[in-house]
């Protein structure tokens, strides 16, 4: 590790005063002064440039606004304004981050963690350009030849026609018609997604009712809202008739009119027929990314099933013909990656002798970086948060950039810890070679190898947005913070485990990797499903476990909200708060949604007036009629409550979750069913929350914990949880180790994913699968308690929790 610049470090926990350290050249820091993003409150540091810097705090603290939100941003909008204004036009918008300076900013690109999109289309090769590179050296090598690189892509359909071209002659403009012809590579039974499906129409309505008794089924499209409206105001059908009675006429423009304009309630709108308009809105996603009630709406209604023709390949029948050394594009998709990056190896060519050095590099970077069990075929969507950051990393492994300041967000989410050392090598690398290193995390081991650390705190949201120390990791270990106090926990093997009250037996899995994987997964207790990122932990719970109405499942899919969305809309909380207010009020309860009927009319219940300028940024102002509260004033007299402790719904939205509940829990304003919500809400560490906030804002651990508190709503026996402990500071997993102790405590079955070894030692059961990733995994490799799991040492788990506890 090189050598670190010498820094003063903070006394009793706190940072010394609130300027930036002094260095001899300021040209070797990047300087923040009077930073107040979100929860920060003028935040000032110096950071090293050339460094590996950490930034570490409990989740909500400040560490994101102030990293992703402050700096990373403001280095992408100064880049925007390089360009013209006329590009800058196509340009997305950025804001100014809320500071008073920011000196010595250089490139900043930004590795998170967001999913790579859920376009059905998009599959691991398409996202980095390795399926580009194949389909150039297919077009050039394969055997037969069959045409251009578009023969071999599978978003590309053959089509020819007829077009007018305008062209030069003789010194004049002339228009001449001409014939043209593309071929591409999409299968024509599939359109290139490599399944076909089938909807149960009996999941889409209920034909006893007609459409003025509201007979939809699908989520959104009650007889109030706007589709149910436009279908019932078609005039295709009486609105009175039961669909069971349609003509087949009347049935064929329910289900498959082609979309046509029509006035409904005197507004012209576009009428589309079911199926299509379910295929566009719905069945055109990826499965991975929908919500979880859409989700359960679509499994419900859509049966998919492989594309015979393509066999799942999304090909046409002369693109898989069409080889190199036996080997067709659709096969070497289908190759784990590490397999396809050794046939590469092998071909010897010297006419495409650059692009097989470029398409190996990539392939090789995806083996360094851990994700050799992948293949290109792999949808983009399915891939977990870890797995898709690391994705994005690829394009970065080779570049000979230098002087960019790397921007992580928590890098070692989904990995073992056998493979935090390689992430640790990889950060190392990207710094030695000269650049600036900046990494939100959590992980003890990546921490360690930091050369600075800034600590945000001390708490979460109004408690945090200070800077509690900044210094180096031995300094950060005295300092007193709550991350310097937790940075050596280290959990106990417990002196007992639970017994089983039973068992759900698994037979025969053979999702993705799996190899007829045969488990009793105990019931009745806490279980750990442990295993190198690739090695099936996922296939087995997600793909072999149903999912009946006994089993509720929290996987790592992100919760979706605009700035109008908060933790009240998002958790259904508001509904019972609107209620009580309407009942308290004798008034509707519309009234008390700044979305609805209650909205302020000047700002449209956004509480904020934005101006657009153009190429310029969009300004941002406090709604002066409304004060930033969203609602009208009207609206603002109505309160709930007695005496001094009355509120009105800004003031409730204003609250913290822990307020909240002491608010809605007793006296006059007493509202069980918020007070449930809240209470869950509490219970996974979000009592700091306030009831509206924006979820743009809140960190990813904190987006993580709000969908567990949702779900944990719902009626079910079994627990499936996806690696809770993302997100979460050291000193908030033992708050989660407690919430899961009461779910089973309280008769519940729960699982869990994780790699969080204090939760593998918390166990009551260990299901470890490897030995290694994809097809070196697939197996369950151990099953027992922790404790036999530490004595065997037979397994990297094993030998990675016995050295955490000390064994």
């Amino acid at each position: 590790m090189s050598t670190t610049t010498s820094y003063s470090t903070a006394k009793d926990g706190a940072a010394q005063d609130g300027t930036a350290r002094h260095v001899a050249d300021s040209h070797d820091l990047i300087r923040v002064h009077g930073a107040r993003e979100n929860n920060l409150k003028d935040v000032t540091v110096a950071i090293p440039k050339r460094r590996l810097t950490v930034f570490t705090g409990v989740s909500g603290s400040g560490k994101s606004s102030l990293v992703f939100s402050t700096i990373a941003a403001e280095s992408q909008r100064m880049i925007n304004e390089t360009y013209s204004a006329f590009v800058q036009g196509f340009m997305p918008r950025m804001d100014r981050p809320d500071v008073d300076v920011l000196d010595g900013l250089t490139t900043a690109i930004v590795v998170g963690q967001e999913r790579l999109g859920a376009n059905p289309r998009s599959t691991v090769g398409t996202v980095t350009d390795a399926n580009a590179m194949l389909r150039i050296l297919f077009s050039r090598l394969g055997q037969p030849h069959i045409g251009s690189p578009q023969a071999f892509s599978f978003n590309v359909g053959s089509i020819s026609g007829a077009g007018a071209v305008t062209i030069e002659r003789g010194g004049r403009t002339v228009k001449e018609r001409r014939e043209f012809s593309v071929t591409g590579g999409m299968c024509p039974r599939c359109e290139g997604t490599g399944r076909i499906s089938d909807i149960d129409l009996t999941q889409l309505y209920d034909d006893t009712k007609s459409m003025n008794e509201g007979p939809f089924t699908i989520p959104g499209w009650g007889s109030d809202g706007w589709y149910g409206r436009i279908y019932r105001d078609s005039g295709f059908f009486p609105p009175d008739k039961p669909i069971r009675d349609f003509t087949k006429r009347e049935l064929d423009a329910l289900l498959y009119k082609e979309p046509t304009r029509i006035k409904a309630e005197g507004i012209n709108v576009t009428y589309e027929g079911l199926i299509p308009k379910l295929q566009k809105s719905m069945l055109s996603k990826d499965r991975e990314a929908m919500q979880p009630h859409i989700r359960a709406f679509v499994d419900r209604a859509v049966t998919f099933a492989t594309c015979p023709e393509c066999e799942g390949t999304r090909l046409t029948e002369a693109a898989r013909s069409s080889k190199i050394a036996g080997i067709s594009i659709a096969d070497a998709c289908a190759m784990e990656i590490r397999d396809l990056a050794k046939w590469v190896r092998g071909l010897d060519e010297p006419s495409a002798a650059p692009l097989l050095a470029s398409l190996q590099h990539t392939l090789d970077s995806f083996v360094e970086i851990g994700l050799g069990y992948l293949s290109l075929d792999r949808p983009s969507g399915s891939l977990s948060g870890g797995e898709a950051q690391r994705t994005k990393l690829i394009r970065h492994l080779g570049s000979s950039l230098t002087d960019v300041t790397y921007v992580f967000d928590e890098p070692t989410t989904g990995l073992h810890p056998h493979d935090v050392t390689r992430m640790n090598d990889l950060l190392l690398r990207l710094r030695d070679k000269g650049n600036t290193v900046l990494v939100v995390e959590h992980e003890p081991e990546t921490i360690a190898i930091a050369d600075h650390v800034v600590d945000l705190g001390p708490g979460a949201g109004t408690a945090g947005g200070h800077v509690c120390f900044e210094g180096t990791v031995d300094g950060l270990r005295a300092s007193g913070t709550v991350t310097g106090r937790h940075l050596d926990d280290r959990a106990a093997l417990k002196e007992s485990v639970r017994t089983p009250t039973g068992h759900l037996e698994i037979r025969g899995a053979r999702t993705h990797n799996l190899r007829d994987v045969d488990v009793d997964i105990p019931l009745g207790v806490l279980v750990v499903v442990t295993g190198v990122a690739g090695s099936g932990k996922s296939s087995l719970l997600h793909g072999s476990i149903p999912r009946d109405a006994g089993v509720v499942a929290v996987d790592q899919t992100p919760i979706r909200g605009s700035r109008r969305s908060n933790p009240a809309t998002y958790t259904g909380l508001l509904d019972p708060i609107r209620k009580a207010f309407a009942k308290a009020n004798g008034v509707k309860p519309a009234l008390f949604s700044s979305n609805s009927e209650g909205a302020c009319p000047a700002c449209g219940g956004a509480g904020l007036i934005f101006t657009e300028l153009g190429f310029m940024e969009t300004v941002s102002t406090v709604c002066e009629e409304c004060e930033g509260k969203r609602f009208q004033a009207s609206v603002l007299e109505y309160r709930l409550g007695e005496g001094d402790d009355a509120r009105d719904i800004s003031e409730v939205l204003a609250m913290p979750v822990a307020e909240a509940a002491e608010f809605f829990g007793a006296g006059a304003a007493r509202t069980p069913a918020a007070h449930a919500i809240l209470t869950r809400l509490a219970d996974v560490g979000l009592g700091y929350l306030t009831l509206g906030q924006p979820l743009t804002t809140l960190s990813g651990g904190e987006r993580q914990r709000l969908k567990l508190a949702t779900h944990m709503a719902e009626k079910g026996g079994i627990y499936v949880l996806d690696e809770p402990t993302t997100g979460l500071h050291l000193a908030d997993v033992e708050q989660l180790l407690g919430l899961l102790d009461r779910l089973v405590d309280s008769g519940k079955s729960v699982i869990v994913i994780e790699h969080h070894q204090s939760v593998m030692a918390h166990a009551d059961w260990i299901i470890d699968l490897g030995p290694g990733a994809g097809h070196d995994g697939g197996r369950v490799v151990f099953e027992g308690t922790p404790a036999e799991l530490v004595a065997a040492r037979s397994t990297l788990t094993g030998e990675h929790l016995a050295d955490y506890v000390g064994a």
